[in-house]
């Protein structure tokens, strides 16, 4: 079978950063198949998707599109060498029609000026029937379902006449029918010569629909198989254990458990967090009753139906992959995103319909999985940052003092060990430094809880051991820590209490047996929980 792509050496280091997004990994595409990439949150699938699309530059590593280098610096590159890609948040106006959302840039025009409504319906549909898709040009997209939404994604790239179409998690909002419908699509797409890349977690969906599998881990390339040739129990192994050399794996590098880990992803060992911790309190302080979430025209929950409670003392950590409620959760704990029914709890006090500004003044501290894009502003000094959530605080009159605030910070960056000084923008930190700026601030606000939002991703050792070891005080001073990670190792060093999520519901609820010996160990628990985290297991 004829190979048109070629990614050799790739590599991608971001700045300020000690660890490798992705790291010397090569990997080919051949005419008419469907490749699933797979592995687990932070694998670096999408940062290898995102170079290929244009939208990240690689730091070494060349890529080839029918046996040619390809310069891709924009998607617009991507586009004109045929290479689409649908994300997972679609890229749609509402307001616009099927047709006007899929020519968009390359509208058919009537005397050079004027949209041509006509032929653009005409054309479209020509795409729409040929592949035998569900949806019509003329349709306001605002009155889709999601699945359709998802066609008119995949329309956009093959208006464009691509032939390889990567796909981010195409299935994580779907029901089982809209991903039986997609799936037909997809068989029609690689019978017509077309080459789809998927990135997905959902094994049964590799199995059903994918020629071969690429297993990433810790941002190298561990595996590539026919997946003819493995059951799903031997991917969730693949993606949760590094395999031996002698199994076939296409790497980059040394490939055992502990150079790779250490490496890639720093985590506590449980040396390095203590094993005897004060026992958890039995008072409530943050509880769910059957929260549920929606969203628009989606008929699958986002999160459905979700119960459960946190106490004083405890460490109660959320573990999943992408598309399975991990965000949708961190952006409710945030109040960012209401609930279509059930009942927040805080203590005694009702919280269901505070949104985050409310939830602030009421105690709440959140370290944001983004802390760039959420958590703070970088362009702002660090003594703003800091008391941003408390300039009431630090005002007199209506008017902030400086020096009161300044002196507020200066203290924080001593007692959190900040490496920098207050009045330089936030921007000139390292990342490590941005955390704990982050985490200082959040810390002191603090009340009855704190949730934590992959705390530690892009960290090197050090700050992350830091990171640790401010979670654990704060455990043990009898504060309520939600961890909301994708990182397993992390989690393990240092839940009391461990939910899964998958499919927006709760696949498993469990004691970490590091820190319950009555549970007791059950053979290895980070497979056990990486299979729960990809639907094998259902109790």
């Amino acid at each position: 079978m004829e190979t048109i792509l070629e990614m050799r050496g790739i590599t991608k280091v971001y700045p300020g950063r000690s660890s490798a997004a992705n790291r010397e990994v090569s990997l080919d595409l051949r005419r008419g198949e469907i490749l699933c990439l797979a592995g687990e949150n932070g694998a670096g699938k999408s940062t290898l998707m995102k170079i290929l699309y244009g939208l990240t530059p690689a730091t070494e590593g060349e890529i080839r599109i029918r046996g040619k280098i390809a310069a891709i610096h924009s998607p617009l590159d991507a586009n004109r060498l045929g290479i689409g890609m649908v994300h997972q948040h679609f890229m749609l106006f509402s307001e616009f029609t099927v047709a006007q959302n899929v020519v968009m840039g390359i509208e058919p025009k009537k005397f050079k000026i004027f949209l041509d409504t006509a032929k653009s319906n005409a054309l479209v549909q020509k795409v729409i029937d040929a592949h035998h898709f569900s949806i019509e040009a003329g349709k306001t997209v605002g009155g889709l379902t999601v699945g359709e939404m998802q066609q008119v994604e995949i329309v956009k790239m093959l208006y464009r006449n691509v032939d390889i179409l990567i796909l981010d998690e195409p299935t994580a909002v779907l029901t089982d029918r809209e991903t039986e419908s997609l799936f037909r699509s997809f068989r029609i797409l690689a019978e017509t010569g077309k080459s789809l890349i998927l990135i997905t977690h959902k094994l049964s969906e590799i199995k059903e629909i994918s020629d071969r599998v690429a297993v990433m881990r810790k941002g190298e390339l561990t595996a590539v198989r026919d997946t003819a040739d493995l059951d799903e129990r031997e991917i969730s192994r693949l993606m949760y254990r590094l395999p031996e050399p002698s199994a076939g794996a296409q790497t980059g590098g040394d490939e055992t458990e502990h150079s790779a880990g250490e490496r890639m992803f720093p985590r506590a060992s449980p040396r390095e967090v203590p094993l005897k911790r004060k026992p958890v309190s039995e008072r409530t302080v943050l509880s769910f009753q059957n929260v549920t979430v929606r969203r628009r025209n989606q008929e699958r929950p986002l999160l459905n139906r979700i119960s459960f409670s946190v106490h004083e003392g405890e460490i109660l950590a959320f573990a999943g992959v992408g598309g399975n409620g991990l965000g949708v959760l961190e952006a409710v704990l945030g109040g960012f995103l209401p609930l279509n029914s059930g009942r927040i709890r805080c203590r005694e006090e009702d919280i269901s319909r505070c949104n985050s500004e409310k939830l602030r003044r009421r105690g709440l501290a959140y370290v944001p999985s983004d802390r760039i894009a959420y958590g703070s502003a970088e362009s702002a000094p660090v003594w703003e940052n800091i008391i941003i959530n408390r300039r009431r605080e630090f005002s007199e009159w209506g008017f902030l003092n400086r020096k009161k605030s300044g002196a507020f910070a200066a203290e924080l960056l001593d007692r959190y060990a900040i490496a920098g000084n207050i009045s330089m923008p936030l921007a000139f930190l390292s990342g490590g430094n941005i955390q704990k700026t982050v985490l200082a601030r959040e810390i002191e606000q603090h009340n009855d809880y704190i949730v934590f939002c992959e705390p530690t991703r892009g960290l090197d050792v050090s700050s992350s051991l830091y990171v640790y070891s401010q979670m654990e005080s704060l455990r043990n001073s009898g504060t309520a820590v939600i961890l909301i990670s994708s990182n397993l190792d992390e989690i393990l060093a240092l839940a009391d209490r461990i939910i899964v999520l998958y499919r927006g519901s709760i696949a498993a609820e469990r004691e970490n047996p590091l820190y319950s010996p009555a549970v007791g160990e059950t053979g290895n628990i980070k497979e056990e929980i990486g299979e729960r985290m990809l639907g094998l297991k259902k109790t």
